[in-house]
Order: structure tokens, then sequence, then C-alpha cells
């Protein structure tokens, strides 16, 4: 099969860009990295989360707001093609104010996120401690929390039954997915972009670049100069337990297995994926502020991620100007953002060109002189 595109890199981003893109009828190969690339989709939280997201970029807490508000259509469409359950549960989802001052200071941080969006009634609440209390009956609080941020539209699902569904959809619509497909090499050939993939040359009239921290240099043999860096994450998990936690919370979650997952770190460390005590012990001093009973409970894994950022935090969407058959998508919130990645974003390519409403996501966003 010749293949009308080429998504490289299978993770949650371009897997989700792969199924959008076979749903709209094209022909599609997915291609997957080998088992020593950094994979940021085997060690994701699972939050499909929007409160909090967007200080300074408006246009990114509508885009989440786009996607979040996308996701049960996505999950219903993507398990029935896949059969597959994704676990998506979207009751809301709590942040937790620790200390004195953790409440009020909260609430200002999302009153000003609301007012730089101005788009209408705000979609969180601020649950004092009487009230948490009533949303989470089985959990003794500790004696440090003053209560929490209440997201309406945020919910959780399971990450890694994402990743699965997204490929077993993408073969179910006609594409295909291959492993242990690297590619070494991109060059322009008149109107197609030639794949050097092992000894392999794969033809293509257009590429969408998705490769995580490997995509700085694929995009740069396409004309676009993509600033990335890596910031590792580590994640405890504790036994199975009894129903705890019904919402899950920024950095506490209770999977539909019943196990606790605890993080996540924040670490500048380069591309070091080894999991340290000091963080553990950070995470489980956090985790038990908030809900004690989790000191009893036996942890059973610990491991690292390493996120893929941009400068500012935000996605990079480009297509390159040089070969306009070159799109490169770039982000650290692949869970969140499947549902645009497999809607929007997906349609756009497909139509071959990225809409004006994508241009705050652009890299020249960075191209600012610096002050002496």
């Amino acid at each position: 099969m010749r293949p009308d595109i080429v998504v490289i890199g299978a993770g949650t981003v371009g897997a989700a860009i792969a199924y959008g893109l076979a749903q709209h009828g094209e022909r599609v190969l997915l291609l997957d990295g080998d088992d020593g690339d950094f994979r940021a989709a085997r060690a994701n939280f699972g939050l499909v989360w929007l409160q909090g997201k967007g200080p300074g970029m408006p246009a990114y807490q509508t885009l989440t707001r786009h996607s979040v508000g996308s996701w049960r259509g996505f999950a219903d469409a993507l398990e029935a093609q896949s059969d597959m359950t994704l676990c998506y549960e979207q009751n809301g989802g709590l942040a937790f104010c620790v200390g004195p001052d953790a409440f009020d200071k909260r609430q200002a941080t999302l009153q000003r996120l609301h007012n730089q969006w101005d788009g209408g009634e705000p979609d969180w609440e601020m649950v004092d401690r009487p009230a948490l209390e009533r949303l989470l009956p089985k959990v003794t609080l500790g004696p440090d929390v003053t209560g929490a941020s209440f997201g309406r539209s945020d919910g959780h699902a399971n990450p890694l039954r994402l990743l699965a569904a997204l490929h077993a959809a993408v073969i179910r619509l006609g594409g295909l997915v291959r492993s242990n497909a690297t590619v070494r090499e991109i060059t322009a050939a008149g109107d197609d972009f030639r794949l050097a993939v092992g000894d392999e040359i794969i033809v293509a009239p257009r590429i969408v670049i998705a490769a995580g921290l490997g995509t700085q240099a694929l995009a740069r043999q396409v004309g676009l100069d993509i600033p990335i860096r890596p910031e590792r994450g580590q994640i405890l998990v504790t036994e199975r337990l009894g129903p705890l936690l019904p919402l899950p919370a920024s950095g506490l979650r209770q999977t539909a297995d019943g196990t606790v997952m605890i993080g996540a770190t924040k670490e500048d460390v380069g591309f070091d994926l080894s999991t340290t005590g000091t963080a553990a012990g950070r995470l489980s001093r956090s985790a038990i502020r908030i809900v004690p009973a989790l000191a009893e409970a036996g942890l059973v894994r610990q491991w690292a991620g390493l996120r893929v950022l941009t400068p500012d935090s935000y996605p990079i969407y480009a297509q390159s100007e040089s070969h306009p058959g070159a799109f490169v998508a770039v982000c650290h919130s692949g869970v969140t953002l499947a549902a645009f990645h497999a809607g929007s974003f997906a349609a756009a390519v497909a139509a071959g060109a990225l809409p004006d409403d994508l241009s705050p996501f652009h890299q020249s966003r960075f191209n600012v002189p610096q002050a002496a």
C-alpha cells in the first residue's frame, strides 16, 4: 500500500491523529519507533483536564475546552471502533488546597484565568472543607486540607487502553501500524517525501511528525525549527484498594482497577529516566498530607517518564512553508487533547492546511528578541 499520509510517532498524539485521518478515508501508515525510545504515552497520569489550563494563552484554554467537550463522543466512537473500553469518567475533578493560604490563592488563580479567557460562565467552583468531605465520604482528610477547586468538566481515562484502542481502530479503518520503524532521515522528492526507515524507503505525499522528543531532529529536515526539551515526571502506584476516591484529583487518582496513582514530579534532568527515593518520599508525604490513610497502603510500582515541553509548555502545531505536505504536532497533554487531535486537527491535515485559529500555536511565537 502506498500511503496517502505517514504519521511518524505512534504515541497518544500521533495515534490520535492517525485515527482521525483514517476516519477521513486517508490511507494511513503509522510508524512506531523502537523499544528504546522515550515514550511519554506509557507514563501518563490519565487525566482529561480543563481547570487551571492556559495561563498567559487564552487560545490554549479554548483549545482544551473544545477537546474536553468532545471527549465523550470521541470515547464512545473509539470504543465502538476498537471493541475496547477506555474507563473514561467525566464526573468532575479536584485540585486540593493544602495549607492556610492555598484556598484563597487557588480561587484567585482560577478567577484570573477565567477573566483572561472571558468566554462565559466558569466551569469550576471552590468547595470548602465541609463540602469536600461530602464529595469524598470514604476519605478522612488531613488536617491541613482547607478545601479544593472542583472542575465540572474534568475526568480521567486509562491512558494505556486509550493508546491500544487508537492503534486497533487505525488498523480496523484500513491503516497500517508498524513497530520498530524508526525514521532515520526525511528528504523531499518533488511532491513526495522519502522516509528512510531501516534499509527501506517509504514514499508518501504528506507526513505528520508527532514523534515526541524525536520531533526536533526530524522537523528540521523539512524546514521547521521546533524547540522542545524533556521534563521528568515520577509517579507512584499503590496496591489495589477498595473504593476510596470517587473523583480524580491533580496528582492523586484511583483507577478503575483500584490502584491509587500518586504524582507527579517536575524535574529538569535531561534524558534521565531514573526513579529516585527522594521523589518517592516527596510524593508520599504530599499524598499522606491529603489522605492520611494512604500511609497504610503498599506501594507496588514507581516509574518515570519524560514530558515533551516547549519553552512555554504549550503545544506547537505547524505546517512547513518550504514543504507544505509536512505537518508537526507537539504537546504534553496527549490524553486531554486526544479528541482534538483525532477531530479538528486531523481534519485540517486531511484538507491540506492548518486553520488560522491554530496560529497562536506556531513556533514563531518564540522568535521574540530578548531584552538586553
